[in-house]
């Protein structure tokens, strides 16, 4: 029974994995976009990318650009292309001003919560203390680039509200990003959409959109990694010189 029951296991586990890698791979198509919702779809997804923990793998800078495209060839709701554009930077804005109010208001409600709870392999309290150090020394502009950070730009809003950060504050700083990253990446692919190249190479540019957009993150983590060794090899050292300074000469007999 313990087997199967672990065979059942692994066959959900890979029945999701294999629908979340076709669904990453039809977000990158503009035809499949349209058929499946078009831009309020893509409202959808700004909106579980930057509020909900669900929605962190979802790939929110090249379905901006490809949106963007999308603008680019078509005439809705408006006879007018640019009228279009401002129409859905305006509303796919909101559905990330939105997002980010939802995850900073889980983060407020839960913010004492996680606080008091004692550390774990999986939560260390010394990275609420981190973020907030990060926030303070940042300041609203931490909101602003996060909004340009996959991953990052889904558990920011939470860590703004975990630390406390001011609604006027964070509401500010939202308001700014949202529409700076949308506001960019959607005319940048409004501006290229019809480019005879750009559409014949949409795979590549969305792979070096992904590339860029990453990069940060992994430099990010290998430094971190690195400081995070070298600290733990400089304790023992210390411990060594101490222990030799406290010594006690032993005291011989003649």
């Amino acid at each position: 029974m313990y087997i199967a029951l672990k065979h059942a296991i692994y066959e959900e586990y890979f029945y999701i994995m294999s629908y979340i890698i076709e669904l990453l791979h039809n977000l990158t198509s503009p035809e499949w976009l349209m058929l499946h919702g078009g831009l309020y779809f893509v409202m959808l997804s700004v909106f579980a990318e930057t509020g909900l923990f669900v929605g962190f793998f979802l790939p929110g800078d090249s379905l901006l650009f490809i949106t963007g495209m999308i603008i680019a060839n078509t005439l809705f709701p408006a006879s007018s292309s640019v009228v279009n554009l401002l129409y859905w930077i305006l509303l796919i804005s909101a559905s990330g001003i939105l997002g980010n109010y939802v995850g900073y208001w889980f983060g407020r409600r839960s913010g004492n919560m996680l606080l008091e709870r004692k550390d774990s392999w999986l939560f260390k309290r010394k990275y609420l203390v981190r973020a907030k150090e990060f926030y303070d020394r940042k300041g609203g502009s931490a909101i602003v680039f996060a909004r340009f950070l996959p991953v990052v730009r889904t558990f920011a809003p939470i860590v703004a509200g975990m630390v406390n950060m001011s609604p006027r504050k964070f509401s500010k700083y939202n308001i700014i990003g949202s529409f700076l990253w949308v506001g960019s990446i959607v005319t940048a692919g409004y501006l290229l959409g019809d480019n005879i190249w750009v559409k014949n190479n949409l795979e590549k540019i969305i792979l070096g959109i992904v590339v860029v957009t990453t990069a940060p993150l992994f430099f990010k983590m290998i430094s971190a990694k690195r400081k995070e060794r070298l600290a733990t090899q400089a304790v023992p050292a210390e411990k060594v010189f101490i222990e030799k300074d406290n010594t006690v000469p032993e005291r011989k007999e003649f």
